[in-house]
């Protein structure tokens, strides 16, 4: 079966208030549309038809690094006059599968089995029976059980209103069929519009067999409106991905208070604690611990790294028993090795720190290679910027660094060296020395008293 999938995206979301695209609005990270997009390329090797309409250079601009054929619908007269104009991008041996831009849901499993379960020469669609089927047309059935048509809920009686089986509007239908009939649809109902639903009644009056199919759960043919149905979407796909990994041996403490908005692989016994969010390519080794509130983007983790609370690891590789946080931050470039310690506030960024090594208390440590079993005292900076271009600071093996340090880049300290808390490091350090910065003598003022404040009389 030639499957050419097609995707309805040119209405104007109204009710969702916004300046922005409905399609355009993120569901874990992701715009609406662009969730189809995917599953429409692993449903088909055809480029998805988008048909779209409403700010549609701000859509296509948007999701333009996909491969996909863009036809416009001028006037928004109707999800059947939106297919018709994808009339001419369709070869009559395609069997066209109809999806919606606002339906991020609907699963490949789902839309396998509607497409190779389907009979010859027949059409398919997904039905749903929902707990409240307000909104969506409703399947009319005769006495056979055959499929004979549908009623869009503004058109039904009261007696058709009662009915629970819905129509989501995904269908999979010969090309062939659809060149006869888009152009008879006719607008004499309630919204003035061309329906796609009519196809079926059409369909049931030539004896064409209507092949339907329900998904495994209602939820993935639920559409997106307003922003109240989109946060339900949001949670009901999170909770998915909760499951999804607990299922694989990670233990998360509250599946309701996760998020993760890309791609997450997690080795066993992995524990995730409350309100961690995940973005983009993520990688996690068996025996981590994520702390609460934690964000993790685009970052490796090798078994047995410790992520303490409110820590933001981004862009960051980080070898097996790290130590880091609470509150730290790893930027892009950071590569930790074995046993590294990155305690609290302590900021890395573009640097490679070596195998037990501690940078344990607020520090800022950027652009820098530092070696084996060193220790970054509390308060120690490297000045890699000087307004212009970065510059490097190299610090060798079992180098000890004391309190409030500058390091003023480029710099490098030798194997071994000691530097003295409060220094400023302009210069390289010779290995196995001890180097500070010159100090003004301490001495103590006898007889010195703080200034007070002036009490002032009150003005009677």
């Amino acid at each position: 079966m030639a499957i050419q999938p097609v995707i309805l995206a040119a209405g104007q979301g109204k009710r969702m208030h916004s300046r922005l695209p409905k399609v355009l609005h993120q569901l874990a990270g992701k715009p609406l549309l662009e969730h189809v997009i995917c599953t429409a390329l692993k449903l088909s090797d055809r480029a998805p038809i988008i048909i779209y309409g409403h700010q549609g250079e701000v859509i296509r601009n948007a999701l333009s690094h996909y491969e996909a054929r863009w036809v416009e619908q001028k006037e928004q007269l109707g999800t059947g006059h939106a297919l018709l104009q994808a009339l001419p991008e369709m070869a009559d041996e395609d069997h066209v599968l109809v999806l919606y831009g606002d339906v991020p849901l609907i699963s490949v499993q789902t839309l396998k089995h509607l497409c190779q379960s389907l009979p010859a020469h027949a059409i398919g669609m997904l039905t749903a029976h929902l707990p409240d089927p307000a909104g969506y047309g409703r399947i009319k059935r005769d006495q056979a059980n055959r499929i004979v048509g549908i009623v869009e809920e503004k058109d039904a009686k009261p007696s058709e209103r009662a009915i629970m089986e819905v129509n989501p509007g995904i269908y999979i239908v010969p090309a062939r069929y659809l060149k006869k009939w888009l152009p008879m649809l006719q607008n004499s109902n309630a919204q003035g519009e061309y329906y796609l639903t009519d196809i079926i009644s059409l369909a049931a009056e030539e004896k064409i067999t209507i092949h339907a199919v329900e998904p495994a759960v209602y939820q993935e043919i639920l559409g997106v409106n307003d922003r109240v149905q989109l946060s339900r979407l949001e949670r009901f796909y999170q909770l998915q991905q909760a499951e999804k990994l607990m299922r694989q041996g990670v233990t998360i403490y509250d599946p309701a208070r996760l998020d993760i908005r890309g791609d997450i692989h997690a080795g066993r016994d992995v524990v995730i604690d409350v309100n961690v969010v995940i973005e983009g390519r993520v990688v996690i080794g068996d025996g981590c611990v994520i702390g609460p509130n934690t964000f993790l983007r685009n970052s490796e983790l090798a078994p047995h790294v410790e992520i303490k609370a409110n820590s933001v690891i981004d862009g960051a590789e980080i070898a097996a028993h790290c130590i880091i946080g609470p509150f730290a931050r790893l930027r892009p470039g950071t590569v930790l090795a074995e046993h590294a310690h990155i305690g609290n506030f302590v900021e890395l960024k573009n640097t490679v720190v070596g195998e037990s090594t501690k940078i344990n208390h607020l520090s800022y440590v950027g652009d820098s290679e530092v070696g084996k079993r060193v220790n970054i005292g509390a308060g120690t900076i490297t000045c890699n910027y000087d307004g212009v271009n970065k510059h490097k600071t190299l610090i060798g093996d079992d180098v000890q660094i004391g309190s409030d340090t500058q390091l003023i880049a480029p710099v490098r300290i030798g194997e071994g060296a000691t530097i003295g808390a409060g220094s400023t490091i302009v210069k390289d350090v010779p290995p196995h020395q001890l180097t500070l910065s010159q100090r003004l003598e301490q001495r103590s003022i006898s007889g010195w008293r703080r200034p007070e404040k002036i009490k002032k009389t009150p003005v009677e």
